[in-house]
């Protein structure tokens, strides 16, 4: 883990309201382990805005390091209208990755918002070394996708209004094409409610899945205790709170499905 003030090299729009940015971070690099692991950036330095902003690696090339981001609030805007040469102030790399428990499986990497980060990431990692993946991405419509609908290459989108891909969720694309593999494990991550049909799909058709879980964080560190997520552990003590919670920023984001509550 570093903290390094990084040069931006490229900042741009993708797609309807997201950004891609690619960062020149060398010593955060050097200590980059895998897809899931993350960064925490400090857009600006101020008492208005003194907390860091948590960013999925979207991609790692030499000594660039890209992220995916949609303009939620104040402090997004502003990192939008950052240009080549701009500095950013980066703590990282944090967080666990995405590792395979399943011998020979065929990942199914389903994404969704800007959760599709670390699952791209991955995507790329696995085509990179020859290795067959099944990619699933969902949005809202087409115009929040920069990818194609591609079957025959192992990429189905799908979109709630029906205008790319399957209509619907990425559990309806999940459905209509997975029957067709067998040895899957499934690795997700987006928001709330998406990451919780795909627990409750993957317990369904007993699947091995592990995700990537989403989580506001101040610190990025375990300090502020801002990330916690339930454990489904039953025979904690009573005032045990490590049994019963866990810690996104230093715990995951990557668990096993069945190791934490989404709710």
């Amino acid at each position: 883990m570093k903290i390094e003030i990084s040069t931006i090299t490229d900042n741009k729009l993708i797609a309807h309201n997201i950004w891609k940015m690619k960062i020149d971070a060398p010593s955060i690099v050097k200590q980059y382990l895998g897809a899931g692991q993350f960064i925490q950036i400090l857009v600006e330095s101020s008492w208005s805005s003194p907390l860091r902003r948590p960013m999925s690696i979207a991609s790692v090339n030499n000594n660039e390091i890209s992220i995916i981001y949609k303009i939620f609030g104040e402090m997004t805007r502003i990192l939008s209208e950052k240009v080549p040469g701009d500095k950013l102030d980066i703590l990282g790399p944090l967080g666990n990755t995405f590792v395979s428990d399943k011998k020979n499986a065929i990942p199914v990497m389903v994404g969704g918002g800007v959760g599709l980060a670390p699952i791209l990431n991955m995507h790329n990692e696995y085509l990179s070394q020859n290795n067959n993946a099944i990619l699933i991405l969902g949005a809202r419509s087409a115009d929040e996708h920069f990818l194609q609908h591609d079957p025959d290459n192992g990429i189905y989108l799908s979109t709630d209004d029906g205008s790319a891909g399957v209509k619907g969720t990425v559990i309806n694309a999940m459905d209509k094409y997975l029957d067709n593999f067998e040895n899957i494990e499934i690795f997700s991550c987006g928001p709330e409610p998406m990451l919780k049909a795909v627990q409750q799909y993957a317990i369904n058709k007993k699947i091995p899945a592990k995700i990537s879980v989403e989580s506001y964080m101040g610190c990025g560190i375990g300090i502020c205790q801002g990330c916690v997520v339930e454990r489904p552990n039953n025979n904690q003590s009573q005032n045990s709170y490590h049994e019963k919670y866990s810690l996104v920023c230093i715990d995951g984001p990557v668990y096993k499905s069945e190791e934490v509550i989404i709710v």
